[in-house]
């Protein structure tokens, strides 16, 4: 049971983490209609920024943060700038390639500036909190806590904003909310800003909760297309739900495949729903003629 109830916390703080980029995801596939397989390197971007940061002097770890979700906030806009933008009335199949080359390249120029050494964040040394054997590290519950304050400030611009009412429009129905008066450009700017700071601040915090290299973000790529699957696609409370089910999954199978394997169990996760329930907990399943 204390076993048990270890890596029932380690999952969640990691489901948190993946919640980041899940939310990120499901946003532009509910608003663009295609999955934007750059959210990875983007989040790989946000933590080399915030550790770049740190080496350059920036001795406060607040400020390193807020540099690399500008840094990301930047990256994204100038990708749907330059790249997706053009590609608004293409075939879904031509955003998702564009996108894999965007962070096929950005992956690339990370390794090339950075190399492929691992790195850590200059944080200070804390000791786990024990209680019977039950493990909490501060450095955990700040991790999960960061996580939670940044998802209720988009939950809260998404549902109390007039531009997040109209980005939520626009995902019901594009040609209504733009009958209706609804100017998507700069929410367009609005949605890719948000979309790389919130990549951003998920590779900021699994740097801070494991190592920073090169293919971090590529890494959790699958288990936050897997839990935005799972919680439904464009449904961002489904997104958050799904990644917290899929980082408990992850860690409670680590006694039954090992550490290394985990990463399988979000394979399986997005067969089983696909097959049971395309739709996810949250979709549905739209009817076309």
């Amino acid at each position: 049971m204390i076993e048990f109830l270890n890596l029932l916390i380690n999952g969640i703080v990691e489901g948190l983490v993946i919640a980041l980029p899940a939310l990120a995801l499901t946003l532009v596939m509910g608003i663009n209609r295609f999955p934007n397989a750059a959210a990875g390197d983007t989040m790989t971007l946000g933590a080399y920024v915030a550790l770049g940061l740190q080496q350059v002097g920036i001795k406060y770890f607040t400020l390193a943060v807020v540099g690399a979700l500008a840094g990301g906030a930047l990256l994204s806009w100038l990708s749907y700038r330059l790249v997706f933008q053009r590609l608004t009335r293409s075939p879904m199949v031509a955003s998702l390639l564009a996108a894999i080359g965007v962070g096929f390249i950005l992956r690339s120029v990370i390794s090339i500036v950075a190399g492929h050494d691992i790195h850590t964040f200059e944080l200070p040394l804390v000791r786990s909190w024990n209680w019977d054997g039950i493990r909490v590290l501060p450095t955990d519950l700040a991790i999960a806590a960061v996580a939670l304050l940044i998802l209720l400030l988009v939950f809260c611009w998404l549902q109390l904003t007039p531009s997040g009412r109209q980005l939520r429009a626009i995902a019901d129905n594009p040609e209504l909310a733009r009958l209706s008066g609804v100017r998507s450009r700069k929410l367009m700017w609005m949605l890719w800003m948000l979309f790389g700071a919130l990549c951003a601040a998920g590779g900021v915090l699994l740097g801070v909760k494991a190592v920073i290299m090169p293919d971090m973000g590529w890494e959790m790529l699958l288990p936050a297309f897997a839990a935005m699957i799972l919680g439904g696609i464009g449904h961002p409370i489904g997104a958050v739900l799904g990644a917290v089910l899929m980082g408990i999954a992850q860690e409670l199978s680590i006694p039954l495949v090992g550490p290394s394997y985990k990463i399988a169990v979000a394979f399986i996760v997005m067969l089983s729903v696909l097959l049971v329930r395309p739709g996810g907990l949250f979709g549905h399943i739209e009817k076309v003629r």
